[in-house]
Parts: structure tokens; C-alpha cells; sequence
């Protein structure tokens, strides 16, 4: 269907302002409001169907080593090829415009023993039109064909919503409508998500659905959705950690929904925590460098608004009976440890006393944890990369297992929380690990997630043309 400059200003708007477009909406009113892949069915063969594909991977040598996305994708376009349909598998390769998916295909070839085609060069974004040669390639392409785009994010258009305000919008609508509206007729009509991990506001996520005639999410990703994100929603132990003090919004939501009993954090959200609790109780602390005005462009500043905000979630999170572990001491840059951070200090890592206390209120939650009560974990403790600041979080790993062994179940959400369980312990020691955890944030924190949003919108216009 196609979409004017006007209803994409009105889309967009929708998309940029995330929860404040729909508060009252939780991930089960996504979930609910977005058809499944099923629903296509009736769709002939030699269709051309148009599935965002998971396909920001790092093959191996072999089948298994690097392509965990690449495989996940397996289930929904098999479906796609026993139907005859022609599916045509896009997405983005790092955050560099010059990444290539050649390697990428070549695998996604060798996964389903079909030749996946590469499409280059297939947008003329100059004109904002599809080439030519590409609508030729699909139209000739065979019935259960499985092609790709190269990288979307190739594209300047790709990237257009990455920092656009509503401000913006204006002078970006015209061409992410013309943009829409080529995809749709020149690509596909009917489109399907299968990236669980896509969770930036990259237009073949946002865009492109607007002018879709039919949308449906793919087997994995409702799978991942419907199953263990859901779980989630019951967490009581929640483990926060992490550069991004952004993600305080994501902590503040998860704990409103009221089950939340004890939460664990370290990185800057725990320093913002550590601050509010410290002035809250009459024990003042130092941040060190993370409060320094000075250092207000590094991404570990921490300002004064969001002081206050932690504030307010200790005192109503008290209020509660939930409980708030932060570090006691910490590890800084010259590999060192410190009870208390001076003002020309940063913490690179969680030190000790701060690794025997999380034991311990772990063996407090266990005390007192039912049979199948949820914790889940986000991020790492610190800078781990580098083995000087890696104890705090190959430490704490342990407790990931020790918890699973106890009967919690344990969700991992992916990123760097996913990268330290493969590096200090073992798949089994948990639940599960998501594969996508800017995704998981979005679905269980603040926002919506954006291609759910999409999604749904993209639905609904669905069933109003009908």
C-alpha cells in the first residue's frame, strides 16, 4: 500500500517518540498485535517475499562458528521455500557503510544448501529508486529462490532515523516514503521479521513496513518473544551493569511492574545508584571522574538529573521491599583497588569485597527463592576485555550457575553478558541466552522495541485497508 510524505511524518513521529506514542502498551500488546508467520500461508508461489534477515554475523571456517543468527533464521525460510515463495533476504553488516554480507550469503548458502545470490548495488539512491538489474534478477529468479540485498546500511537512507528528531522529519519524508514505496513495488509486497537482534531505527525495520500490504514476525523471533522474553516479565532478581547510564530508564520501568525484589548492579548505573543511596542515608561517596563536569562528553558522566532519578527508584523501590546491591569497593585504571574513589579516579571493575557481597545476597535470594523464580542478567562488570578488569565479572559468573543449580531460571540477555558466559563458563550454567541485548532491553525496559512498533502499525493498517 502506498504511503504518502504526509502519513510517513505521522509514522515516523510514532516511531521516534517510542513509549510516549502508546504508554499504556506492554510487549504482550506488541506480541498480540503482530501476525504471526503463519498467517501467510495462502501466499502462492513465486511470490516474492521480502524477510529482514539477522544477518549482522562473523562466519567461521565451518557451519556453526560465527553464524548463531544466520542459522536462527533456518525454520522461517524453509517455510518460505516450501511454498515456492521467492524470499529476499536483507539487513546490515556492522555499523560501517563499506561491510559487505558476500561472506554472509556464501554461509547462509552452505546452512540451507541453496545458492543465495548477493544483490549489489541495488539501490540508486540518488533518485531513490530500486535498479533495474535487481527487479530483473528477482523476476527471473525460480520459485523457493532465496536471494539477498547487500548491506542496508550501504544506504545514507538506512541511517536517516539514527539521530532525526521530529524536527527532522519534514525533510526526511519524502524520501523515506519514496523509499518504501520502491521496496514494496519493486522488491516485495509482503514482508517478514526475522532479526531478532535489529533493534536500531534502521529504515528497512521502521520504514519499509509502512508500505507493506501484509507483515508477519518469523518463527525464531516470535519463538524468542513468546517463550523466554515473557519469562522475563517475572524476574525477581535482576543483575544491571554497564556503561550507559540510559539504562536506568529500562531498570525504572522493569521494576514498576512489580516483581522485582532484589536488584544487583554494577558500571554506571550502579554508581548512580551508589550516589543516590549514599545521600539518601547520610553516607555521602565520590564518583570520581564519572561525576566530574569536566569529563560531561565521556559516555561514563553521570549528571545530576540522574542522581535525582535514582533517588526516587531507591526510596519507592524501598518502600517496596525490593533491594539494591551496589559495589563496595572498585577496582581503577592503574589496576588497583579502592574502598572509596577519589575525585581524579574512574572504576574500571568491581573489586573484592564487592564480588563476596553479591555471593552473599545471592545466597540470600536463594534462601528465600521458590521453585522457578527468575533472575535475570544484563551486561558485564566492568571493562573485562582487559584481564586487568576482568575479575569482577568472571567472578560473578559462577553465581550465574550456582543460581540455575538452585532451581531459578536464569536469562542472559544477551551482548556482552552473552560474550562473559561463553569466555568464563558454559551454555548449561543458565537458562538462556538471547542473542540480541539491545532487543531484550527494549522489550523488558523503556521503549518498545522498534520493529515491533513497526510492526504493529504496519497491521493495523492491514486490517483498516481491509
Amino acid at each position: 500500500m502506498t504511503i504518502s510524505p504526509q502519513q510517513m511524518t505521522a509514522w515516523c513521529e510514532n516511531m521516534l517518540a517510542g513509549r510516549a506514542a502508546a504508554p499504556e502498551l506492554e510487549l504482550v500488546d506488541y506480541l498480540e498485535a503482530v501476525p504471526r508467520l503463519d498467517s501467510l500461508a495462502d501466499v502462492p508461489s513465486g511470490t516474492a517475499v521480502a524477510i529482514r534477515g539477522d544477518v549482522d554475523a562473523k562466519p567461521g571456517s565451518k557451519i556453526g562458528e560465527g553464524d548463531i543468527r544466520l542459522r536462527s533464521m533456518v525454520d522461517t525460510l524453509n517455510y518460505g521455500r516450501e511454498r515456492g515463495w521467492k524470499q529476499i533476504v536483507f539487513g546490515h553488516i556492522g555499523r560501517k557503510p563499506e561491510g559487505s554480507l558476500d561472506k554472509v550469503a556464501a554461509r547462509l548458502g552452505e546452512i540451507l544448501e541453496v545458492k543465495v545470490t548477493l544483490l549489489t548495488d541495488w539501490l540508486e539512491e540518488e533518485t531513490m529508486t530500486i535498479s533495474a538489474s535487481v527487479c530483473e534478477q528477482i523476476e527471473a529468479a525460480e520459485p523457493g529462490a532465496v536471494l539477498m540485498l547487500e548491506n542496508t546500511r550501504q544506504y545514507d537512507i538506512e541511517r536517516a532515523l539514527w539521530k532525526a528528531t521530529p524536527a527532522d522529519l519534514p525533510q526526511l519524508a519524502d524520501r523515506l516514503a519514496k523509499f518504501a514505496n520502491e521496496f514494496a513495488e519493486k522488491i516485495a509486497r509482503i514482508y517478514v521479521h526475522e532479526a531478532l537482534s535489529a533493534g536500531s531505527m534502521d529504515a528497512s525495520s521502521t520504514v519499509v513496513p509502512a508500505a507493506m500490504d501484509r507483515v508477519a514476525i518469523g518463527r525464531y523471533e516470535a519463538s524468542e518473544f513468546e517463550g523466554p522474553m515473557r519469562r522475563c516479565l517475572a524476574t525477581e532478581l535482576v543483575v544491571f551493569s554497564g556503561l550507559k547510564i540510559d539504562k536506568l530508564d529500562d531498570l525504572e520501568v522493569m521494576i514498576n511492574r512489580g516483581t522485582i525484589r532484589h536488584v544487583f548492579a554494577a558500571g554506571s548505573l550502579a554508581m548512580a545508584l551508589k550516589k543516590a543511596i549514599g545521600e539518601l542515608d547520610g553516607k555521602p561517596c565520590c564518583l570520581g571522574l564519572a561525576e566530574d563536569p569536566s569529563h560531561a562528553d565521556k559516555p561514563y558522566y553521570i549528571p545530576a538529573e540522574r542522581i535525582e532519578q535514582a533517588k526516587q527508584m531507591v526510596e519507592d523501590g524501598r518502600s517496596k521491599g525490593i533491594e539494591f546491591v551496589v559495589p563496595v569497593d572498585s577496582v581503577i585504571e592503574d589496576g588497583s583497588i579502592v574502598d572509596q574513589l577519589e575525585p581524579n579516579q574512574q572504576q574500571f571493575d568491581i573489586g573484592p569485597k564487592s564480588s563476596e557481597l553479591f555471593e552473599e545476597r545471592v545466597g540470600a535470594f536463594l534462601a528465600d527463592a521458590k521453585p522457578g523464580a527468575v533472575a535475570f542478567h544484563n551486561g558485564v562488570f566492568g571493562m573485562f576485555e582487559d584481564p586487568k578488569f576482568e575479575a569482577g565479572t568472571k567472578r560473578f559468573v559462577s553465581q550465574l550457575k550456582r543460581m540455575t543449580e538452585a532451581g531459578t531460571e536464569v536469562y542472559v540477555g544477551g551482548g556482552e553478558g552473552g560474550k562473559a558466559l561463553e569466555r568464563y563458563g558454559q551454555a548449561d550454567w543458565v537458562t538462556h541466552v538471547f542473542t540480541a541485548g539491545g532487543t531484550v532491553l527494549n522489550a523488558l525496559g523503556g521503549d518498545p522495541v522498534p520493529y515491533l512498533a513497526a510492526l504493529r502499525a504496519a497491521a493495523q493498517k492491514g486490517v483498516a485497508k481491509v
